[in-house]
């Protein structure tokens, strides 16, 4: 093999071990660009074919991952993520509302508790579905089909 299609081997390798600690899928596509080229060099193709080889097939696989569902992978903003902040999705009690605000005893800490827009004052459990600073903001939990049963 001669060096220049080491080069596209080579590049291919280095794209996919840095896909692999991104966790993207875009450096893969291109990656496939550079194995598209190598094998146009393998098949005797001149060099600025080989460059266009790795273009058009990068290209060509960029925009068809974007219009696959992996490339549009929706982030969740971090103060409403479970997977960033493990208090979303955690139940707690507020025995008194003055409105629509609290205060819990929540960790081992007071914390300040508001209330969703359009919940009510009245549930006996509450979820947290925000953190905006020592701010957690909560909506009624609704009941399960198990704690329905046992009422």
């Amino acid at each position: 093999m001669a060096p220049g299609g080491l080069f596209w081997w080579i590049g291919a390798g280095v794209l996919i071990v840095l896909e692999l600690l991104s966790g993207t899928f875009y450096l893969l596509m291109i990656a496939l660009g550079c194995v598209a080229a190598a094998v146009a060099h393998i098949a005797g193709a001149a060099a600025d074919v080989q460059f266009a080889v790795a273009a058009i097939v990068a290209l060509a696989a960029v925009l068809l991952l974007r219009r696959s569902g992996f490339g549009r992978r929706i982030r969740k903003e971090a103060s409403r993520n479970p997977d960033v902040n493990l208090d979303i999705g955690q139940t707690l009690s507020v025995p008194t509302w003055h409105e629509r605000r609290a205060r819990v005893n929540y960790r081992g800490a007071e914390w300040d508790v508001e209330l969703a827009p359009g919940e009510p004052e009245d549930a006996q459990t509450y979820e947290i579905t925000e953190l905006r600073g020592s701010c957690l903001v909560v909506a009624a939990r609704q009941p399960t089909a198990s704690n329905t049963a046992r009422l």
